[in-house]
């Protein structure tokens, strides 16, 4: 008797030890329009939506590590978020589940297949006063929608095992250094593919996160999709079922999927939709291959800070400057931005000098940081973290938080171009960042990057 309880004592210590570190929990929303609206992203449309390509989600990873503490990933197939929903969100998900700021990542894949939300651009289009209204309809049903899949993939955790690993897929080029023919010079690219592999207990695959470097915008019609990043979710899912597949945008500011059909160019549009489609298999394929090999399990716990820089803008045009280019400029965004500009320089006296930008890291154990940056940066930072903080343990993720802007690196700046200067217009700011703006958002880095 003796003997079988102590070898029933050992069995239970042994299947307690084995016991997964981790607890997770998933849950997902689709979050398709369900009347025509407009469609984000690009400044040429003319008239609301028309029909749908592919649903579009919104996905929750819930992860709680061995001091019990709680921490939220949000992936949307969404062009982004504004400041103030974002931080109205922060505080609902802390009432509703006690999930504290610093623990909250929010990525949109910037997809520019979805429809507009509020606050986010409000000076790209020009929209009718019935598409107001649906934006702002759209916009809190949105909103509700995620405290919803928050809540639930909280409610869901249960033991899960975490592993990481990188893949690679090319089809992303630097769209910064165009030629004749459609073709680009060689420029920095990312073409590392970080994979997140969540499962439960018994090692079934549960749910998996992915990224890419790359802007969401092989499409540029007026129905409703996922783009490319949509399609490699779903192609992921489809070949796990029941698997959730979630996508988080990388440092892609200036990167785009080539070839792509922009509208321009007829020859490509018979392709329109089949080039998102073929991306999303590739990067799906990428990903299938990273889960198909040995991965470094994670362990915990899982560290969160939240850090904000200070960004400082270049000296704004004068008013009279100001007044000039409005005079001159076509009807359009630019007319609205710099109007804009006046308008606020009138009402206020000045323009803004700085703005705020939040910066979050997430570091699991000693095995990987996630370093989430706000808004569009470029595939500089992503570069140069990651040669800081280790190439295989580190993973740079842009498109959080709200869409602020176009992060431009040093390089970006000094070369001049769209994500450095006239990319501000459309985002409402005054004028160009200063070139410490690199320096400064890698020192924040730094400071959060210190035990």
């Amino acid at each position: 008797m003796r003997i079988v309880l102590s070898l029933a004592l050992t069995l239970a210590v042994a299947g307690a030890a084995a016991e997964p570190p981790w607890k997770a929990g998933v849950a997902r929303v689709r979050i398709t329009p369900e009347e025509p609206i407009w469609l984000a992203g690009f400044a040429h449309r003319d008239r609301p939506s028309e029909g749908i390509l592919s649903d579009i989600w919104a996905k929750a990873l819930a992860l709680e590590d061995e001091t019990g503490e709680v921490a939220v990933l949000v992936a949307t197939d969404l062009v982004g978020f504004s400041r103030e929903d974002i931080e109205a969100l922060a505080a609902r998900v802390l009432q509703r589940v006690g999930v504290k700021r610093e623990r909250l990542l929010v990525n949109y894949s910037h997809n520019h297949s979805a429809p507009v939300t509020r606050g986010v651009l409000p000076l790209y289009y020009e929209l009718p006063p019935e598409q107001v209204r649906a934006v702002s309809r759209y916009t809190d049903r949105l909103f509700d929608q995620l405290v919803t899949v928050i809540t639930e993939a909280v409610r869901n955790r249960a033991p899960a095992q975490l592993a990481f690993e990188q893949g690679l897929a090319g089809f992303a080029v630097n769209r910064r250094r165009a030629r004749p023919g459609g073709r680009v010079l060689p420029g920095p690219v990312d073409h590392d593919v970080p994979v997140l592999s969540v499962r439960d207990a018994a090692g079934r695959l549960k749910a998996v996160v992915f990224g890419y470097a790359c802007h969401a915008t092989a499409l540029a019609g007026y129905k409703v999709s996922g783009d490319w990043p949509g399609f490699a979710q779903a192609a992921l899912e489809e070949r796990h079922p029941g698997v959730t597949a979630m996508f988080v945008t990388g440092a892609g500011g200036d990167q785009n999927p080539l070839p792509r059909y922009h509208g321009a160019d007829e020859r490509l549009k018979p392709y329109a939709e089949a080039l998102p489609q073929m991306y999303g298999r590739i990067l799906a394929a990428a990903v299938d291959l990273v889960l198909a090999a040995p991965m470094r399990a994670l362990a915990g716990p899982l560290q969160a800070k939240l850090g904000e820089a200070e960004l400082r803008f270049q000296a704004p045009p004068p008013a009279e400057e100001l007044e000039r280019r409005l005079a001159a400029a076509k009807a359009g965004y630019e007319r609205r931005a710099l109007g804009h500009l006046l308008e606020r320089l009138r009402r206020e006296g000045r323009l803004p000098e700085r703005c705020r930008y939040p910066v979050q890291l997430w570091r699991f154990g000693d095995s990987l940081t996630l370093v989430a940056l706000t808004g569009e940066p470029v595939v500089d930072y992503s570069l140069r973290l990651k040669a800081l903080y280790g190439w295989e343990k580190t993973w740079v993720a842009g498109y959080m938080n709200e869409l602020l802007a176009y992060i431009p690196s040093r390089r970006v700046l000094e070369e001049g171009g769209y994500e450095g200067t006239d990319g501000m217009w459309e985002y409402g700011l005054p004028a160009p960042f200063t070139p410490e703006v690199e320096e400064t958002i890698v020192s924040t880095v730094a400071r959060l990057a210190q035990p």
